[in-house]
């Protein structure tokens, strides 16, 4: 029999035991395979429709990954108390119900990924305060409430990656106190507001790429005092603020920016050398960064040209100053020229009047 893809401690509990499976036994679902001695039962591409009934209460993981079980009905998992694994991943899974995962109060890992999931419900973490990881990527998620999210303690890994996300508003993780991990990339993200990274001290890598942010609150990333990864190339960044990176107060912070449609200007080369200044800012992939506007620098590198944007900045000041110099130094000479001409005049009017003035 081919073994399912494991974590590695249960992985050597399976290959303990991988000698003594029990199929279609009174305690085993048909069609699936169970491992007495790991706790683990395989129902992998069973062509399932439903959660299999009758799973052993003692089971540790639980693979049903590859069925077609379109939807997750309420308390279709109680009794099993002891489960830290549950993988359901390419399932073609649209909705679950409320109360579906009741009972599971021990799991730690949870794998949704690949499925065809719009929403989750309000009180999808109401029984899943143990969990570690949760997979739900490659589904269709537009839309995250901050309730479905607002029981994962313990959780540090949270993979939301290719979801059709378009915002992650305030609050949504403020429930995710130990997080480590949070993987939005390949979603249809707009912006970062302020407040929607609340409450996320613990967070030590954050990916964000590839998706359309074009906008990021100067406060927004100010909460992550742990962060190591900010990963935003493949995005619509055409400027950005320098306030924006100095709110980050951490150890170091490497980050990663190209792939951009970057409008390279003298300000933006600004930007980008107070970052590189700053001791514990480091960006990757600088000299992958590349311009797009103005057409004439499109394609360069911001480290190539970086320089040259200010220089033109100041050879343009200079001459609007040289002109505006020159334009008030001819203005004077002209007002003085104009007033030596008005003397003069003044001068021959009062002579010509003496002279014609009769004797007395």
């Amino acid at each position: 029999m081919c073994l399912l893809l494991i974590p590695p401690p249960l992985l050597l509990l399976l290959l303990l035991s991988a000698s003594h499976p029990v199929r279609c036994s009174h305690s085993c679902p048909p069609l699936c395979a169970c491992y007495e001695r790991a706790d683990l039962v395989d129902c992998r591409a069973r062509g399932f429709e439903h959660v299999p009934l009758g799973l052993p209460h003692g089971t540790l993981l639980l693979e049903l990954g590859g069925n077609n079980l379109t939807e997750i009905s309420s308390q279709v998992f109680t009794g099993l108390w002891s489960l830290k694994v549950l993988v359901m991943s390419s399932s073609q899974i649209q909705v679950i119900q409320p109360q579906a995962f009741l009972s599971l109060s021990f799991m730690e890992k949870l794998d949704l990924s690949w499925n065809q999931l719009t929403l989750l419900p309000v009180d999808f973490s109401t029984s899943l305060s143990a969990l570690r990881e949760l997979r739900l990527d490659h589904n269709n998620l537009c839309y995250l409430s901050g309730h479905s999210l607002a029981y994962l303690d313990n959780m540090e890994k949270l993979d939301l990656s290719y979801n059709q996300l378009v915002s992650v508003g305030p609050g949504v993780f403020r429930g995710l106190s130990r997080l480590r991990q949070l993987h939005l990339h390949h979603n249809r993200l707009s912006g970062l507001q302020r407040g929607s990274l609340d409450m996320l001290p613990g967070l030590e890598v954050l990916q964000l790429s590839y998706n359309n942010i074009s906008q990021i609150d100067s406060d927004a990333l100010a909460p992550l005092y742990s962060l190591a990864v900010l990963a935003l190339e493949g995005n619509n960044l055409q400027h950005l603020k320098f306030k924006t990176f100095l709110s980050l107060h951490t150890t170091a912070t490497h980050i990663q920016l190209s792939g951009n449609p970057w409008s390279c200007d003298c300000e933006l080369h600004r930007v980008f050398s107070k970052i590189l200044y700053v001791r514990h800012l480091h960006i990757d992939d600088y000299r992958n960064v590349t311009c797009q506007e103005p057409p004439q620098l499109a394609g360069a590198s911001l480290a190539w040209v970086d320089s040259r944007l200010c220089m033109a900045e100041t050879v343009t000041v200079l001459v609007i100053t040289v002109t505006v110099l020159v334009s008030v130094v001819a203005a004077v000479v002209m007002a003085e020229r104009n007033r030596k001409s008005h003397r003069e005049k003044n001068w021959d009017t009062e002579s010509q009047t003496q002279t014609q003035s009769p004797p007395s």
